[in-house]
């Protein structure tokens, strides 16, 4: 170690051999100030025993933000995980929030505390509780990345934790379950609406999404070559995403979860009625006006004339104008279908393990409040049927 006065009697620079680095093999010199030669020296014995014990240089961390820290590892993630872009956009969204609050703060400066004030002000803000959690994931597997890069040695996120929003009774009372699934008069009238005043292909991705359960975004990515009449099976492997909306830049991605890849077994009306539309789909390509230079041949189930692909945007639009002329307030999205799949076979006494393979393993609590919710019903529809064909015999004792 050698010493340099800088300032006579009131400054001094210390400077020694850290240890050598792990791929080039060369030491690293650490400088450090004090105001005495001996706190100088001291201060770079400390630096040198940090790196020693757990490799984190300190003059990295004194430069790195959160602001950057994000940016490297997003752009890691996205390069190393494999993960969608869907995903990427959800991460990306997730460290926007992040950075409002500590985009320019010290990554070493963010304690547990100040980073639980940061999911306490959301909550407090209103945000979704699944958007926290979301900003909450996120923020662990930057921090994550920080350790493992010899940035930190320790996580804020570590004993952090999402508030839980207390309910009110105007919350409960504006978000009953039964507003997630349409009940079968609804689902009746929709699909009734949708025969009457439905435009092309309307009919068959209406009642597809219905009675298999599928998210939009699978129904759009379906192919012919995934559906076996022989056997009235739809192989579900896939979903579509455009990140502009646009036909011509789709891609398709693997679906939202392992569990989400899977096989179902659809009723024989389905099935005839997609046979049908198949055979309508040839008539029209033979007829086409369209260059077959010009023709995406995708082997879409739902294409355009030109042989794109439609978005679930599409869907969402299609939906939006048959509701109009239905009487049903419910806000509805295409998503509903889903929830009412799962109250329609809670109705045909399936079991829960079975309906949550056939819908792709979604969201357990809310397939659980909606499975709970039509059991409960169905045994008040029981008892009402015991009183209606046994009234009389349950008359006999009473006065």
């Amino acid at each position: 170690m050698y010493f340099e006065e800088l300032v006579k009697g009131k400054k001094w620079l210390a400077v020694g051999d850290g240890p050598r680095d792990p791929v080039t093999g060369k030491r690293k010199q650490i400088a450090r100030r004090g105001k005495t030669k001996k706190e100088a020296e001291k201060r770079v014995l400390d630096a040198i025993a940090a790196l020693t014990e757990d490799g984190i240089d300190e003059s990295v961390v004194k430069k790195m933000t959160f602001k950057k820290l994000a940016a490297d590892w997003i752009r890691d993630y996205a390069l190393t995980t494999g993960n969608k872009k869907g995903t990427i956009r959800i991460r990306t969204k997730e460290i926007k929030i992040l950075n409002r609050y500590i985009a320019k703060t010290n990554i070493a400066k963010i304690t547990t505390r100040k980073y639980q004030k940061i999911l306490n002000d959301l909550t407090e803000q209103g945000y979704a509780r699944n958007t926290i959690s979301g900003v909450h994931t996120t923020a662990g597997l930057i921090f994550k990345y920080a350790i493992q890069q010899k940035l930190l040695k320790h996580s804020p996120t570590e004993s952090a934790v999402v508030p839980k929003k207390r309910l009110t009774v105007e919350d409960i009372e504006n978000n009953p379950i039964q507003e997630k699934y349409f009940e079968k008069e609804e689902l009746e009238e929709f699909l009734l609406t949708v025969k009457e005043f439905g435009l092309d292909m309307d009919l068959e991705r209406f009642y597809l999404l219905a009675f298999s359960g599928m998210r939009s975004g699978e129904l759009c990515a379906l192919k012919w070559t995934d559906i076996n009449f022989e056997t009235n099976e739809i192989r579900i492997t896939k979903t579509i995403y455009s990140e502009n909306n646009n036909m011509k830049e789709y891609e398709l991605v693997p679906p939202k979860t392992a569990g989400s890849v899977r096989t179902i077994e659809v009723e024989d009306q389905i099935m005839d009625m997609l046979k049908e539309y198949q055979m309508r789909q040839k008539k029209r390509r033979l007829q086409s006006r369209i260059n077959p230079e010009e023709y995406h041949d995708g082997n879409f189930v739902f294409a355009r004339e030109n042989g794109y692909p439609f978005l679930p945007k599409n869907i969402i639009v299609r939906m939006e104008r048959l509701l109009e002329k239905t009487s049903i307030k419910k806000h509805a999205t295409p998503h509903i279908f889903r929830h009412t799949h799962i109250s329609m076979l809670t109705e045909a006494r399936v079991d829960i393990t079975t309906i949550m393979k056939r819908v792709g393993h979604d969201d357990m609590k809310t397939t659980m409040r909606i499975y709970t919710h039509v059991t409960e019903k169905m045994k008040e529809d029981a008892s009402q049927k015991v009183q209606k064909a046994f009234g009389n015999i349950l008359n006999i004792g009473i006065s």
